[in-house]
């Protein structure tokens, strides 16, 4: 089988991709534009994107196509009702990323919470050679001990957010999702958390319902002192409102991983910004959780070629 792999370079260079190589004839492309999509794929039995859309038109030109293994969680990149109507198996892979976005939230939070770029920067300016004390206190540091975390999302990640705010101590709410009727008990109105939360952190999926979903109108809701923490999908938090309310202060500081444009154009107001934490989605990149996801491709591969996989399967 031939395996072609749109945008390997998602994947890293520093992961073992034998087990795929075992699977059949691999060829790797490490960015694929729109436009040389349907080229790449056209003999292809079995195609692993990240990104990289396929659409109906690139489908019905790949006559060989059988399967579609979307390197990702997430697959509104591909034509669902196309691989329904024509026989194409899709698949994803979920749980990979758990601990490698948790730990990215706390890493960054922490980072605010102590004050680091500040201290950091004094140092480098020569503060510190020059107080007449032990210390400098030229930051404020807060302890998570006793703040409120308010999670937007409880899955695998908002979950082990949840397990890991336990341990320091903090109280825990999460909110409920628009569009989602909810059979517990404990879940809060969204309006509700953003209103008693220290820290807000967004794990939920991009949807109909979850776009726009932090308007200016719900971060006025929050603590001027309080935190935002977007890792999840860019168009969850409206990134124009998101610059007023930390341009005037309405909340004190956000940590975005995902913006609505990846690459962002160089012109986002949001870079303009001292009081915001921009990384350029890498929440889920650890080593280990990349080669989980590649180890869960070649899984699905294995099943499909079994016959254990015989329809779409995808899971969120």
């Amino acid at each position: 089988m031939k395996i072609v792999v749109l945008d390997a370079m998602t994947l890293g260079e520093d992961i073992d991709l034998s087990p795929l190589y075992e699977q059949g004839d691999v060829v790797l492309f490490d960015y694929t534009e729109p436009d040389k999509t349907a080229e790449r794929i056209k003999d292809a039995d079995i195609v692993v994107t990240n990104k990289v859309v396929i659409n109906r038109e690139h489908m019905e030109k790949a006559g060989n196509l059988k399967l579609i293994c979307v390197a990702a969680t997430g697959y509104n990149n591909i034509d669902i009702p196309a691989t329904l109507e024509l026989g194409i198996v899709a698949t994803n892979v979920k749980g990979y990323s758990t601990e490698s976005v948790a730990q990215y939230v706390f890493a960054n939070l922490l980072f605010v919470m102590n004050s680091i770029e500040g201290y950091r920067n004094d140092i480098a300016r020569g503060q510190w050679q020059k107080s007449p004390v032990f210390t400098l206190l030229t930051h404020p540091i807060y302890e998570l001990k006793g703040k409120t975390l308010g999670i937007i999302g409880y899955g695998n990640i908002g979950r082990r957010v949840a397990q890991i705010a336990n341990a320091f101590g903090m109280n825990v709410l999460v909110a409920k999702r628009p569009g989602v009727d909810y059979k517990d008990d404990f879940r809060v109105d969204l309006e509700y958390l953003l209103k008693q939360s220290d820290v807000v952190s967004i794990h939920t999926p991009l949807t109909e319902e979850t776009e726009n979903l932090i308007t200016l109108d719900r971060l006025k809701m929050m603590k001027q002192s309080a935190i935002l923490i977007n890792a999840a999908r860019g168009g969850i938090v409206n990134e124009d409102d998101l610059y007023v309310a930390l341009k005037n202060r309405i909340i004190s500081y956000a940590i975005v991983d995902v913006l609505s444009q990846e690459p962002p154009s160089p012109g986002c107001k949001l870079f303009e910004l001292d009081n915001i934490v921009i990384t350029p989605h890498i929440a889920w990149t650890s080593k280990e959780a990349r080669q989980k996801l590649l180890d869960g491709i070649v899984d699905n591969i294995i099943k499909f070629k079994l016959g254990k996989i015989k329809e779409i399967q995808l899971t969120s």
